[in-house]
């Protein structure tokens, strides 16, 4: 049994690899890669060549099959063969390298290979290459390229071959069709108005809107736009409430700041002596902007109020008494704005709203314990509703 497995240990293996990095595998026949096995590639060789006779990556599996079949047939020991075949994407780049390396993975894990044959359609061999031998051995590289006739009807045939490509792809044909027809319908309405010599004008707008785009991939970015908004799922109720409450409670705390800002600079006050005039000049913003502020804050912890009510969470109780004590600063400001802009009024005003204050702080809180006893069940169980029981 001990040489059995040394003989095993021993064995070289050989993978006959076929990169397709353009991806024409997927996109042509549908198969999904990577393939392993000889019967599978043999079969997706085969469906390729029946969609694109003229596909190089079909000529490139079939020598890696016939490679496969002669190494078979040589027997020689200590040796097993398999072979493969792995795809990129269309897009190229990036994308299709990562996809290539992720593929010869899932094969290495199948199949862990000493060494690799590897066979391609000789395009862009300098890309490929270096993924694979930074991954497993290449001990040799087949190169396939498929011969063409130099007479005229062979030459015609493969410039009608691109030509079709460049008008029926569309990858292609946004640039050599949509961009020239743009610029020929601009051409065309201009000389019906007589306005031609206004061409070179359009064709540059047009055309530095079109490097504008793609530099810096705005089609990209409006074509996820519009995905995202075709996706969309709105939130729950509660988070809407909570989320508009929150923008028109902003809203109104900006506009009262410009509205205590323009009443306090109609009072034309003489800024060199900054000093005296500040207590006045804060007065009269104070006077100007409290209304809409406390409006505001209010707002905004009241759609909080109403989020914290569906979910049941225990702050609703803190948040509705923070909303009581924010509504009565109001009357405190006006008491203090009242002293800053005429001190004489004296400061009784101000202190009869701060105990106020403070006993409407107190009430609250003693409503909010019993509330929240005969109320336990209501709440969920969180670990800030065990502190405030704690408290």
């Amino acid at each position: 049994m001990t040489t059995k497995d040394e003989e095993k240990e021993e064995q070289k293996k050989v993978l006959i690899l076929c990169v397709d990095r353009d991806g024409d595998i997927g996109t042509k026949t549908e198969i999904k890669t990577p393939l392993i096995g000889r019967k599978e590639n043999l079969n997706a060789a085969v469906a390729l060549a029946l969609k694109d006779p003229e596909e190089p990556d079909a000529n490139a599996m079939f020598e890696a099959v016939r490679i496969y079949d002669r190494l078979l047939s040589e027997e020689k020991t200590g040796e097993i063969f398999e072979i493969a075949t792995i795809s990129g994407s269309e897009l190229g780049g990036v994308g299709a390298d990562r996809k290539i390396v992720a593929e010869l993975s899932d094969v290495l894990n199948s199949f862990p290979a000493n060494e690799v044959i590897l066979v391609t359609d000789g395009y862009l061999d300098e890309a490929v290459l270096p993924l694979v031998e930074s991954r497993v051995p290449v001990s040799s590289v087949r190169r396939i390229v498929v011969k063409h006739s130099e007479s005229i009807e062979e030459t015609a045939a493969l410039f009608t071959r691109y030509f079709r490509m460049l008008m029926e792809n569309p990858r292609y044909s946004r640039i050599a069709l949509g961009l020239p027809g743009i610029l020929f319908l601009i051409l065309g309405i201009l000389a019906i108005f007589g306005l031609v010599h206004y061409y070179l004008m359009a064709f540059i707008i047009v055309l530095g809107v079109f490097m504008l785009v793609k530099g810096f991939g705005i089609d990209k970015m409006a074509r996820k736009f519009y995905t995202w908004i075709k996706e969309y799922s709105p939130p729950p109720l509660p988070v809407q409430i909570s989320t508009f409450s929150t923008i028109a409670g902003f809203l109104c705390i900006a506009i009262g700041i410009y509205l205590g800002w323009d009443v306090a600079m109609e009072l034309n006050l003489d800024f060199s002596n900054w000093l005296s005039i500040l207590p006045q000049f804060v007065g009269v913003f104070i006077s100007g902007s409290e209304d809409l502020i406390i409006v505001g804050v209010c707002t905004v912890l009241t759609g909080r109020a109403i989020r914290w009510y569906f979910e049941r969470d225990s702050r609703l109780l803190r948040n509705a008494a923070l909303i009581v004590l924010i509504g009565w600063t109001r009357q405190i400001l006006y008491s203090a704005s009242s002293i800053l802009i005429n001190p004489k009024v004296g400061y009784e005003a101000l202190i009869f709203s701060i105990v106020i204050g403070i006993l409407i702080g107190i009430a609250s809180l003693l409503v909010i314990l019993v509330i929240h006893r005969s109320a336990k069940g209501f709440f969920k169980v969180t670990g800030e509703q065990k502190e405030f029981e704690e408290g």
